[in-house]
């Protein structure tokens, strides 16, 4: 079933040094802008990632320090990145819980904000898992008949993402072929920043979702415990929860 746009939505992938958020870096990420007209606009890239590759990352996505040494930094690519999120919603396998943190924090590393208020997101691993439970090369199986070749590499994994959504479409009519829909659907929290360190409760309001305040609003939290932000804020936690946390409490200020 073709995707029912109202407006551009980009699917991406990352392929990285690792798991962590906050220290692993992107090594490919491929990009691909669907327009509600038709029109498709594509790249892959490959990225220095200024550190060394572990080979237990190697072995999952094929990429070794030599394969990306002569490559260019994410900094030197951020702006073209960025271009093709402007005024687009945003899709993904698992992109909520990592592409979408792990693409934040490199760019607020290099002074760009990835600012998607506007943004839906869906997340079609989610979709996938409430339906089914697999993987996404057993979901390209499931939905398209189709053996994923290439598995772990940016551009395969992008391209069967699409493929992927749209056959789910196909397939369950309770889906509605609807962005706004689909993020809902996707989406296991309300997130307030990307790494969902902090959440949106029934009520509107931001709370924290881990550690002893996991529940309370954040702004609560700023009253009964001033220290608190300051630890965030000197601790290992994503640059863009930071930034986040810091609007929050900058916003509280102002309403005095």
């Amino acid at each position: 079933m073709k995707l029912n746009l109202k407006k551009p939505i980009v699917f991406f992938d990352l392929e990285t040094t690792g798991t962590d958020i906050c220290k692993d870096r992107i090594v490919e990420i491929s990009l691909l802008k669907l327009y509600p007209d038709g029109r498709e606009e594509s790249t892959t890239m490959r990225i220095n990632p200024e550190m060394h590759i572990p080979e237990a990352s190697t072995a999952v996505h094929g990429i070794k320090d030599e394969d990306v040494a002569d490559c260019p930094t994410f900094k030197q690519v951020a702006s073209d990145v960025m271009r093709y999120f402007e005024g687009a919603d945003v899709a993904g396998f698992n992109s909520n819980r990592f592409d979408l943190p792990v693409l934040a924090e490199e760019l607020l590393r290099v002074g760009k904000d990835l600012c998607l208020n506007n943004s839906r997101f869906v997340d079609v691993q989610v979709i996938f898992h409430k339906m089914e439970q697999r993987t996404l090369s057993a979901a390209y199986r499931f939905y398209c008949n189709k053996n994923l070749e290439d598995a772990h590499t940016a551009a395969a994994d992008t391209r069967a993402t699409y493929e992927v959504l749209q056959a789910q479409l196909d397939k369950y009519p309770e889906l509605q072929n609807d962005i706004a829909f689909l993020s809902e659907f996707s989406s296991m929290n309300r997130n307030v920043d990307f790494a969902g360190r902090m959440i949106y409760n029934e009520k509107g309001e931001e709370v924290f979702n881990f550690g002893k305040y996991k529940g309370m609003p954040v702004r609560e939290v700023f009253l009964r415990d001033p220290g608190y932000y300051a630890w965030i804020l000197s601790s290992d936690f994503p640059l863009n929860t930071k930034a986040v946390l810091t609007r929050i409490k900058l916003s509280a200020l102002k309403k005095g």
